[in-house]
């Protein structure tokens, strides 16, 4: 299984806004991703709910996993993301 450990770089951490920038990054990459805080529960990262339902928080690590063909990429391409802060996928790592 690949996994990514990142601190999230929102400011405001994954809600509203971030979040909704974080899942539609994952959803576009085409790999399954979990995401949890560190010492959580993987939860759907495609998930809307399921990510604002993790109250992660800026600074905060969270871990990003995946075990399907690809997920090295995607997972490199979702850390930028979160760590970054950015508004978008970045197209390349």
């Amino acid at each position: 299984m690949a996994e990514r450990r990142v601190n999230v770089g929102w400011a405001e951490g994954l809600h509203a806004r971030p979040a909704s920038i974080f899942v539609r990054a994952t959803t576009a990459s085409g790999v399954p991703v979990t995401i949890s805080k560190a010492d959580g529960n993987p939860v759907n990262a495609a998930s809307m709910l399921a990510v604002l339902g993790l109250g992660a928080q800026g600074g905060e690590e969270i871990v990003l996993a995946s075990d399907a063909e690809g997920a090295d990429i995607a997972l490199d391409r979702l850390a930028k993301l979160v760590a970054e802060g950015l508004e978008e996928l970045p197209e390349t790592v």
